[in-house]
């Protein structure tokens, strides 16, 4: 795809379409903030000329698409006086995605985590291979997650069934996907490239103007479910009593020592 493949961020463009791979398999393409400000760097150039009128994001290899946020760059000993803040290279990175004037599409070729399930339903479409995972665990974690991605998946799944996702922390995997409506299309792995190309290509024949109007027009309602600054206020506050817990300091143990959590709730 790319000869500098020390590259953490892989880009090629091709019919009209912009391919960007995450590459950083050594952490199972977890969203570091250097790969994340590279997407985001590449998503807004696309977005200054109309070369691109499709974006495919896709995870290196087969196994993985990303794991999630790179827990690595994140402190694992809690500080008492300490917030938990979202990143802001996250929060900029999937906005670029959403905001991105021309359909994009998460080319699901591996399983997807956390931060990494978010970016894919930041996504307008998504196409996975028949032998993939999604999952969101913060619950099984300790953590509250931002409203922002919480708004994200109610846009891209509904109310309903974000709050199974996030309820239940389950990993959802084979027909269920698409029973559930978390993925577009599945495809036998082989078939999966191609596939998702031609679809891809398929976009991109229709008329530039009528692709970026109606993309703005869907974008107009869902910025109607914008939460006010007053609900963003009470979001944070139930964050913060997430993060001073003695629940995330278990989760985090418990994630670390690879066992199951025993929360209390404090």
């Amino acid at each position: 795809m790319n000869e500098h493949v020390d590259k953490l961020l892989l880009v090629e463009k091709k019919d009209s379409i912009g391919f960007l791979t995450l590459n950083y398999p050594e952490k199972r393409n977890a969203l570091s903030p250097e790969l994340l400000m590279d997407l985001h760097r590449n998503l807004e150039a696309f977005s200054k000329t109309d070369d691109v009128r499709c974006v495919v994001i896709k995870g290196f290899g087969d196994k993985v698409f990303s794991s999630g946020y790179d827990i690595g760059v994140i402190p694992v000993a809690t500080v008492s006086d300490a917030r938990q803040e979202t990143p802001d290279i996250l929060l900029q990175a999937l906005d670029s995605i959403k905001n991105f004037p021309y359909p994009t599409i998460a080319m699901l070729n591996g399983h997807a985590f956390g931060a990494g399930f978010n970016l894919c339903a930041c996504c307008d479409i998504r196409i996975a291979a028949d032998d993939i995972k999604l999952g969101m665990t913060p619950a099984r974690l300790g953590v509250a997650y931002h409203p922002k991605g919480i708004q994200q998946f109610i846009e891209a799944f509904g109310i309903a069934r974000t709050k199974e996702i996030f309820y239940t922390a389950n990993t959802f995997q084979g027909k269920e996907l698409l029973q559930k409506g978390l993925v577009d299309y599945m495809i036998p792995k082989p078939d999966l490239e191609e596939f998702t190309h031609t679809y891809a290509r398929k976009i991109t024949r229709n008329a530039p103007l009528s692709l970026k109007g109606i993309k703005k027009i869907i974008t107009l309602f869902e910025n109607d479910m914008a939460l006010n600054q007053k609900n963003l206020d009470q979001a944070d506050r139930f964050i913060q009593k997430c993060f001073q817990s003695d629940d995330l300091k278990e989760g985090q143990a418990a994630f670390l020592e690879k066992r199951a959590p025993k929360f209390t709730g404090n």
